[in-house]
């Protein structure tokens, strides 16, 4: 599948999963990718973390304003590759000139969004009072949800105003992130009229166009973090309506073969002798790695199995700190991925109108969406 044109599939692009799964990480390799195509890409992030600017080699975190992380100047360096033996990756000596976009973030929090829509509405010489005042925590608690109404409220307005080709949102960690998308559906409920019923009417409309905004589920491959993405993308669907796009499998091993040879026997090949402990302790590590990425692969089956979605693969970096080379890395690896979505065969139709459904003891539940060309795809 074209990388643009995957890209492209709605202007927003949240980013969701589990605390811990590297969803900030993967946020910043999806706007590598899209820049790398000539996308501009505006990085929407809420909880104050330096993560994504670290990530494009800049230090603290990002204000409310907007700021750029990349320019076609920066995102066109000499890319990275993997350092012999796996320590992180090393610079190469050729320059990649395929990106052209940009890439810009900024920070959304409720107050500052509120003081700007205070200030839009003429009441600018007041606003900071209020909100210094602590006025909008007293309306957060009269009217739950409001706060998160608030950001989703500025995110909409910044898809309407196409200033950026996509919006990437650094959502919270699953369980919050449930309740984040799913208050503006509530509000709708609980408002009769006014302007937050307006708002949320307005958010729950961009939430529920596919062609607006898709959701991208971030996981690892191990048990606990698949057990709770399979039940995100299922609550996503069932509680807010949103449209899921592909599952993004993080810190995937590759598969190395060579970890079943003999270690001595692959040191005489080369000329070096080996003491028996480390023959042990080679041998030991390699069972250790392969059974690692046995597992791997069982809990990429089963997500599969469960999770009518295609999966994107992103790969594990041997780093301390996650750096601009490595974004190049993983955003690399995603678009190998995104580029091999129509090649892969095709699973067999999981239901009318493309779409699968899940039995749990409760009964029958809604088919999961997939983005075009989604579907339960192969695992290696």
């Amino acid at each position: 599948m074209d990388i643009a044109a995957f890209c492209r599939q709605s202007r927003v692009l949240v980013v969701a999963g589990k605390g811990g799964v590297g969803k900030t990480t993967i946020t910043a390799a999806l706007a590598r990718m899209a820049a790398d195509v000539g996308l501009d890409v505006l990085v929407v992030e809420l909880e104050g973390k330096p993560g994504v600017t670290a990530a494009f080699g800049g230090s603290g975190p990002l204000s409310y304003d907007r700021s750029a992380l990349a320019t076609p100047a920066l995102v066109t360096p000499a890319r990275a590759t993997p350092a012999p033996g796996g320590n992180g990756p090393a610079p190469t000596a050729e320059t990649d000139r395929r990106g052209h976009g940009t890439i810009h973030a900024r920070r959304i929090t409720p107050d500052d969004a509120l003081l700007e829509y205070l200030a839009d509405h003429g009441m600018g010489r007041i606003s900071k009072r209020l909100v210094s005042s602590g006025a909008l925590d007293v309306v957060a608690t009269a009217i739950p949800g409001i706060r998160d109404i608030l950001v989703l409220g500025k995110i909409k307005q910044l898809e309407r105003e196409a200033n950026a080709d996509l919006i990437l949102v650094d959502a919270p960690a699953t369980g919050h992130a449930m309740t984040f998308l799913s208050s503006a559906r509530g509000l709708l409920d609980a408002a009769r009229s006014g302007p937050v019923r307006a708002q949320a009417a307005d958010v729950v409309e961009l939430l529920t166009d596919p062609d607006r905004c898709q959701v991208a589920l971030v996981t690892l491959p191990e048990e606990m973090p698949v057990n709770e993405v399979i039940e995100a993308a299922y609550q996503l669907e069932d509680r807010v309506g949103l449209t899921l796009g592909p599952v993004i499998v993080n810190a995937c091993l590759p598969d190395e073969p060579w970890l079943t040879e003999d270690p001595a026997a692959a040191a005489r090949q080369v000329g070096v002798t080996l003491t028996d402990d480390q023959v042990a302790g080679l041998a030991a590590a390699a069972r250790f790695r392969d059974r690692r990425f046995q597992l791997q692969q069982e809990q990429r089956r089963r997500l599969a199995e469960e999770l009518p979605l295609h999966q994107l693969q992103a790969p594990f970096v041997f780093s301390d700190t996650i750096g601009p080379g490595d974004i190049a890395t993983i955003a690399d690896a995603l678009a190998a991925a995104v580029d091999a979505y129509g090649a892969e065969p095709a699973s067999p139709a999981p239901g009318p109108g493309g779409q699968g459904a899940r039995e749990t003891p409760a009964g029958p539940r809604r088919a999961v969406q997939g983005s075009p060309g989604s579907g339960r795809g192969p695992v290696p």
